[in-house]
């Protein structure tokens, strides 16, 4: 019997609830943090530029926990996404929350070719030694290393640990796939290609920084705040965080400015939590010794208003501190307002809604902040201020999409923050959202120009760019002779994917120029759209079936697609619609599919995978189906006394999409088994199917409404990856081969 799935989603180390809490390790060490971290970091903004020689901040995160990986002679390896270019670049190692030393003993850093692999790994020297000791509570930076680094690229940080590692402090939701290798694994710090790293992670380890010199950018912008700067609910391995957006745009200034994620789940301005200091405990370290740090961006406080007691005041007091002690050491501090988060849990009352007005009127009017970012003002629904607008919502509520993301980036006045000069006036933005496009239909896509600045810019033009095979007419002008400031113009073409593109994501992109002060101007956009599948025929061996109302199918390479009705798909009712291959699980053979995704359809919508001795008629026995639906989670239903009848069943838990669905048979048993990931499975359950013939059964997937209570209700379920066991079929393979569709 399956408990809950959805623990298979998250990877072990990290905290099941990270908007609420950090880890929880050491509590006795999160008290000293701060006296250690003030024994080992600069003590004022003039130390610290003199101490830096010109390096500045091109990427960074907030270390604030630990936990213990029980490793020994492994080698990690770490993406990072730079900000702003340098000529030279260094790393930068803290151990600030753990009890014991650890030893690195080779480090090496180089351009990203692709996954783990990299182009070039460059040793990286400590104090001129290859090898560096970093005490319980220390930190380390590497030697300066000449290399190129282009604004906007990738680098890899390679990180080999000789011996038992031990406790390992890091910064825990990374959003980005951080690589290992194998226990005992060795030293791979210095390997071109990735064959090593055999397992991957989602936290970054030990690194807290990498600056650069040499480069355009003569100062750094520092992003301090919680789970939304840490950019929870934003696309993994992306770089979609709002910062990452900042950074964006801060490229195109003729002096950039790096840009510095400070952001930790949970963080609070009132409050600190055991591996999670408050804002101001942890200033001095995540901002204020930062290198290059020209300005702060504080957008901190719904964790304080929400669930973590404070008042308006409390907040506002809070806010003072940081700003003054910012302020005497020469930084210029940027207030952003606190979103809504109606609908987030149960946190929501109109007495905390009252004190996130008076917090964001403080931000606003109070005189304290050398300027504010309009946050709120950004992403809130105008018909209900109190909550996300749909377009920008992650669907938590309080978390924003990748669009809303980009919505605080593009809050921020560039020329307000002191950091960069000569930054482009105008900006383009695509559809900020659209459900989906139709393979091989036009669709309305619009681009919008906004004067950003205090001068007219002139000779406006905007251009799409679309995957190859796509095609874009314009629906009259695609540029204007002049925007005054403040002013916008959008553009508006029919966007036709090819008949044939892939179902799911594609890049799309617009990119203007404009006239600005007797220079041109670029800026450019993109968004991600999906590609929604067209009914359409399926190619042999595959066959359709249905016992539902309006069944439809499609067919894109190894995708399908199927839309349908029916009442249930249970032991009283059996009505769904089915691709399946006849005959293609022998005496002992397995199915497997992929279900990527299912919309359209209420709660208790079914699709997953299915075997029968006949799945154009299931009286006639063998039938077991293994299904996914919001309702119940995954659904195991088997015949088990030859009648055709569902009526055994095993499951439950959490959904989840995609799901990998598995269904096994040895002779008249059949076992079933989910993934999230297609690597770790979890058995449901082992039937018996008495009346399973001793040849071959129909494989295929399944889809049904479950629409009793809403009639006419249709869902679409596509799936991919679909494989079987099976005697050679045309397209196939021969009997305990595999065959993708």
């Amino acid at each position: 019997m399956l408990a809950s799935l959805g623990r298979l989603r998250g990877h072990p180390r990290r905290h099941p609830h990270p908007h609420l809490g950090g880890q929880r390790r050491f509590a006795a060490l999160a008290t000293a943090v701060a006296a250690v971290l003030a024994a080992v970091l600069p003590v004022s903004a003039a130390e610290a530029g003199s101490r830096q020689q010109g390096w500045t901040g091109t990427w960074a995160t907030a270390q604030h926990a630990s936990y213990d990986p029980g490793t020994s002679e492994v080698t990690v390896r770490i993406p990072v996404r730079v900000s702003a270019a340098g000529t030279s670049v260094r790393i930068r190692l803290t151990n600030a929350f753990t009890d014991q030393p650890v030893t690195i003993g080779h480090a090496t850093v180089g351009r990203r070719a692709s996954g783990s692999s990299v182009a070039g790994p460059r040793d990286l020297t400590f104090a001129g030694k290859g090898e560096v000791m970093i005490p319980a509570g220390g930190q380390a930076a590497s030697d300066g290393l000449r290399i190129p680094v282009a604004a906007r690229s990738d680098l890899v940080v390679s990180l080999y640990f000789p011996g038992r590692l031990g406790h390992v402090s890091q910064h825990w939701m990374g959003l980005q796939t951080v690589y290992w290798t194998p226990d005992g694994g060795g030293d791979h710090a210095g390997d071109a290609g990735g064959d090593a790293f055999t397992t991957t992670d989602s936290a970054f380890p030990f690194l807290t920084g990498v600056d650069v010199r040499g480069g355009p950018a003569r100062g750094a912008v520092v992003a301090l705040g919680d789970s939304i700067t840490d950019g929870a609910a934003s696309t993994s391995d992306a770089d979609r965080r709002w910062p990452d957006y900042l950074a964006a745009r801060l490229s195109g200034c003729t002096t950039p400015a790096g840009v510095l994620n400070e952001g930790i789940s949970g963080n609070r301005i009132t409050a600190g939590t055991d591996g999670n200091p408050s804002a101001p405990e942890r200033l001095e370290r995540d901002v204020l010794s930062q290198p290059g740090a020209r300005t702060v961006i504080l957008f901190e406080g719904v964790n304080d208003l929400s669930w973590g007691g404070a008042t308006g005041d409390q907040v506002i007091d809070g806010m003072r501190e940081i700003v003054r002690r910012a302020h005497a050491r020469g930084l210029r501090v940027i207030g952003a307002t606190v979103v809504p988060y109606r609908g987030w849990g149960d946190y929501w009352t109109e007495a905390k809604e009252a004190d996130r007005q008076k917090v964001n009127a403080f931000v606003r009017d109070g005189g304290v902040f050398d300027g504010h970012a309009d946050f709120d003002k950004a992403v809130r629904d105008p018909d209900d201020p109190t909550r996300y607008a749909a377009a920008f919502d992650s669907g938590d509520h309080l978390h924003p999409n990748d669009t809303g993301m980009k919505a605080f980036a593009d809050a921020v006045d560039l020329a307000g923050l002191g950091a960069a000069r000569d930054c482009p006036s105008a900006r383009v933005r695509l559809t900020p959202y659209h459900p989906g496009l139709p393979a091989g239909r036009p669709t309305e896509i619009s681009a919008t120009v906004t004067n950003t600045g205090t001068r007219t810019v002139t000779r406006v033009t905007t251009a799409l760019r679309l995957p190859d095979g796509w095609t874009a007419e314009a629906e009259g002008k695609t540029g204007v002779a002049s925007l005054a400031p403040g002013a916008s113009s959008t553009a508006v073409w029919r966007v036709t994917p090819s008949a044939d593109a892939a179902w799911g994501p594609h890049a799309i992109g617009v990119d203007s120029s404009f006239r600005q002060s007797g220079r041109t101007r670029h800026d450019a956009d993109s968004v991600s759209a999906d590609v929604t599948p067209v009914p359409s025929a399926v190619r042999p061996p595959y066959r359709t079936f249905s016992t539902a109302d309006d069944a439809q199918y499609a067919q894109n390479g190894d995708r399908f697609a199927i839309w349908a009705g029916g009442r249930d798909l249970a032991g009283w009712k059996d009505e769904k619609a089915t691709v399946h291959v006849p005959d293609a699980v022998p005496a002992s053979g397995s199915l497997t599919a992929r279900l990527v995704g299912q919309t359209g359809s209420g709660p208790s919508a079914k699709a997953g995978i299915a075997l029968a001795n006949d799945l154009t008629a299931p009286e006639k026995g063998g039938y077991a189906v293994l299904t996914m639906s919001r309702s119940y989670g995954v659904e195991f239903m088997t015949d088990s006394d030859g009648d055709g009848k569902l009526d055994t069943w095993a499951g439950g838990g959490s959904s989840y999409h995609p799901a990998w669905l598995r269904l096994t048979r040895d002779g008249t048993a059949c076992t079933a088994y989910a993934s999230a990931d297609g690597t770790t499975w979890q058995r449901i359950g082992t039937a018996t199917v008495p009346s399973t013939a001793g040849g071959g059964l129909d494989a295929g997937m399944v889809a049904s409404a479950v629409n009793l209570d809403h009639p006419g209700q249709i869902t679409t379920a596509v799936f991919d990856a679909f494989s079987a066991t099976g005697r050679t079929t045309a397209g196939g393979t021969t009997t305990g081969g595999t065959r993708n569709g």
